[in-house]
């Protein structure tokens, strides 16, 4: 299929492993002119040569990062608010400086691009917005209520965004994954196990039996696979999913959240 993705232009955020980088490999493959930016270097140097994309050293997590990758790429097609962290942790050991953290890399970098990058979109009559945020936003886990708050803030986000551009050819989704591989999920599931010596496998089963038993894939999900479901709402074909909230979460949330 083509998702007639040649010659748009799109920036992917926290790409230089991970779900990102899956998304931005896609759209590349895809003929669409893509941007990734990064914190350090040599990794991002590293990620766009593999992808085929163009890398700024920035951190949108920052006003003058953002602003600084803004003034890099003034305007873009496509916007992928991908960037975010996670953690483990107990409610009340979630301090203040975690709660500012939390909300300044997870909401206000996708909050400050895409007030940068949207009034553009609107003036061309065409654009895509797509927040990456996390099954999470609907079942908020109890040891990560931080992280999940700023899931369903850029959900909220994501919603308010749609119903401005009523009218136009320019939309504004949400993709929620569930759990996915990527460079640093070892070290999460090993910190959440009863017995974080024991064999990956074995920790990954007893992670779903234990943390996510209405998953009915009761695996990991693969980068790839958010990937392909992010490239077809960036392309012109989903003009009319808007406002949309699309799990791809291996069917962990029930159908009547």
């Amino acid at each position: 299929m083509d998702l007639q993705l040649n010659g748009k232009t799109a920036l992917v955020t926290g790409a230089t492993a991970g779900i990102g980088f899956a998304i931005a490999e896609r759209l590349a493959a895809e003929g669409a002119q893509v941007t990734i930016c990064g914190r350090n270097q040599q990794k991002l140097d590293a990620a766009a040569q593999r992808i085929g994309a163009h890398g700024i050293l920035a951190d949108p997590a920052t006003t003058e990062g953002a602003a600084a990758l803004v003034k890099a790429l003034p305007s873009v097609d496509i916007l992928i608010n991908n960037l975010g962290i996670y953690e483990s942790k107990p409610f009340a050991e979630i301090t203040d400086d975690d709660w500012r953290r939390f909300y300044e890399v997870n909401v206000l970098s996708g909050a400050r691009l895409a007030r940068a990058y949207f009034p553009g979109m609107m003036g061309r009559n065409w654009g895509r917005i797509i927040f990456i945020a996390s099954d999470s936003a609907l079942i908020v886990p109890p040891d990560m209520i931080h992280y999940g708050m700023t899931k369903t803030a850029q959900l909220a986000m994501s919603r308010g965004l749609a119903a401005a551009s009523k009218g136009t050819r320019v939309t504004v989704n949400s993709v929620l994954p569930g759990t996915t591989r990527s460079e640093g999920i070892a070290d999460f599931l090993k910190s959440v196990a009863e017995d974080p010596q024991a064999p990956a496998e074995e920790i990954e089963r007893a992670f779903f039996a234990r943390e996510r038993p209405t998953s009915l894939i009761q695996r990991m999900i693969e980068p790839e696979e958010i990937a392909t479901l992010v490239a077809y709402v960036a392309s012109p074909l989903s003009a009319a999913t808007n406002g949309a909230a699309l799990r791809v979460d291996g069917g962990i949330t029930p159908t009547i959240v």
